[in-house]
């Protein structure tokens, strides 16, 4: 089943293959006639002392050694490029599929273990496509035509020397089944080992910083050698199987000499047809061998097949609905309604939520970490989908708009800021060629990132290393905000999103803010209260359910749990 899909992706270049086919036939052909040849030069010529028909034999011989090369040069290059061909396509699927995945997928498969699917376990399937299976048949026919060539011979003869092949057949059986399961172990391995060191290299400040480097190599030792014993374990196999192989190979040779000598004594077999035979022993079993490599490869590659046809059946969970709707959202007015949701089964982050939000109306959400207000913004961006209840913008159900359309008109601000190895241009337009240079300018001038911009050698175009590490907290989140605010969003959401800057900084994104949110759905999800006392309403959750809704004044008014927050926060900045 998995080779059959494996094939699949040869559809589009079965013409190139197919005259691989040929060429690789042609190739066991010529390959097989020399013993062939060898009889007809020691029988006929030798003999005979027939010298010009000795020369003829050998010319004939050259000939085919050159031809052989030459073909054999086409075949290795066309294999290469229709494998190199395609990974590509393969690669592509591969990747294209997962930027579909559901923030779910990535929660419960760690990061190393995606990219294996993308690099590792595709390198892995180029030796099949480039030339295990073009090769493997090249060897199939090598054994027919020396099988054809050999009963032409002597039937008797070539009888004696198959008598090996049920011992050969029943070694060949153990060593496949003894590999496949090794393979399979390690190409698992394989990927935890990725995800170990992608998640260590990517929080290297906090292994150093704790001082985790001893538990963290003592860790990855442990794995590292887990993959070694396997590899060991794949190797002894290897290291059995092709000794036994060449023993085989070595008793049927055998076997020629005392039947084929008992033969020629008697003068019914010649000396040219044994040491034809013997040829043909030798040329017989190296394919053989070539095929148990050949099966080495395959099954590698069943065993990354398998890993990646897993990854490319993975469904989206969220998908749009059959009947979308475009360009529904003017305003950005946003209403939930008894909108229950669990990441996991039945324990529910939210429970019955309803809050409406008007167009143009600034909206905080605060309360204790792990109450949902983050879980608001992901369900409205629909990054996952709710168990039961409504999510509607400007009165449309959100499930009836498609997700990219939907996501056009929400931008957002978050604490852990992610920017991407390229240029500050290319981390605010994201490689949108529609986002004008007027536009990317009069963002950054709102976010007050101008001055910073102009003292870099560069300007747009200075460049950002990975995660921007070269650049500060604060001058990172002011990128974000330009990034959020240059797509002109009918929503805006800011997810903690002054937590982490200094003051100064801060100052300069609340003026921005202040003039930003002006006509526009703004959603405010932060710890400091201090921050938020101008919203239109806050909205205090606790323990995935609403407790309390009004403005600033009101909820102080009320006495409830906000009050119990403020005074609490209040009493922490005067002590700091």
């Amino acid at each position: 089943q998995i080779m059959r899909r494996l094939l699949s992706y040869f559809k589009p270049y079965y013409k190139h293959i197919i005259i691989a086919t040929i060429l690789t036939i042609t190739i066991s052909a010529l390959a097989a006639i020399r013993p062939r040849l060898t009889a007809v030069a020691i029988d006929d010529k030798i003999m005979n002392k027939d010298f010009p028909g000795l020369q003829s034999i050998v010319l004939i011989m050259l000939g085919t050694l050159i031809l052989q090369g030459i073909i054999q040069y086409g075949m290795t290059y066309l294999t290469s490029w229709i494998g190199q061909k395609i990974i590509y396509d393969l690669r592509k699927k591969i990747f294209d599929h997962i930027l579909k995945l559901d923030l779910k997928f990535f929660d419960r498969n760690p990061i190393g273990r995606v990219v294996t699917r993308v690099t590792g376990d595709v390198e892995v399937l180029f030796e099949v496509f480039s030339s295990g299976l073009v090769t493997a048949f090249g060897d199939i026919f090598l054994i027919l035509w020396v099988l054809y060539f050999m009963f032409t011979l002597d039937y008797k003869l070539a009888l004696v020397t198959l008598s090996v092949l049920p011992v050969l057949i029943y070694a060949t059986s153990v060593f496949r089944k003894r590999v496949r399961d090794s393979y399979r172990r390690i190409r698992i391995l394989v990927a935890k080992l990725n995800a170990y060191i992608q998640e260590h290299v990517t929080g290297i400040l906090i292994v150093q910083y704790f001082g985790k480097e001893k538990r963290t190599i003592a860790e990855f030792e442990t794995i590292n050698r887990d993959h070694t014993d396997q590899n060991n374990k794949s190797v002894f196999y290897y290291a059995v199987f092709f000794p036994i192989v060449e023993l085989i190979g070595a008793v049927s040779a055998g076997l020629i000499i005392w039947y084929g000598g008992g033969q020629v004594v008697q003068g019914t077999v010649s000396i040219g047809v044994i040491i034809s035979f013997i040829q043909f022993t030798e040329m017989f079993f190296r394919p053989i061998r070539d095929l148990s490599e050949k099966y080495n490869i395959l099954q590698t590659a069943m065993a990354s097949s398998e890993r990646i046809f897993s990854l490319l059946d993975e469904k989206p969970e969220i998908r749009d609905s059959d009947v979308n709707e475009r360009a529904v959202i003017k305003n950005g007015s946003i209403e939930f309604k008894n909108v229950f949701f669990a990441y996991n089964n039945d324990d529910f982050v939210l429970k019955n939520v309803s809050f409406k939000i008007n167009d143009g109306e600034k909206v905080a959400f605060v309360g204790a970490t792990g109450a949902g207000k983050s879980t608001i913004i992901n369900l409205l961006s629909r990054f996952y989908e709710i168990n039961s209840g409504m999510i509607s913008i400007d009165g449309t159900d959100i499930k009836k708009i498609k997700q990219k359309e939907l996501r056009k008109y929400i931008a957002i601000v978050l604490q852990d800021v992610f920017l991407f190895s390229g240029s500050i241009r290319s981390n605010i337009t994201l490689g949108n060629k529609d986002i004008s240079e007027q536009s990317v300018l009069t963002a950054i001038d709102n976010v007050g990132l101008s001055r910073f911009i102009n003292s870099l050698p560069d300007k747009l175009d200075h460049p950002v290393n990975e995660r921007g590490s070269t650049l500060s907290v604060g001058q990172k989140q002011l990128i974000s905000f330009a990034r959020a605010l240059v797509i002109d969003p009918k929503i805006l959401i800011l997810d903690e999103a002054t937590s982490s800057v200094d003051t100064n900084t801060e100052m300069l994104i609340q003026d921005a803010i202040r003039k930003l949110i002006e006509g526009r759905t703004s959603i405010i999800i932060a710890h400091r209260l201090s921050t938020i006392q101008k919203c239109d309403k806050i909205i205090v959750m606790h323990k995935g359910e609403i407790k309390e809704m009004g403005t600033h004044q009101e909820l102080l008014e009320n006495n409830g749990l906000y009050y119990k927050l403020y005074q609490l926060q209040y009493k922490e900045e005067n002590i700091t």
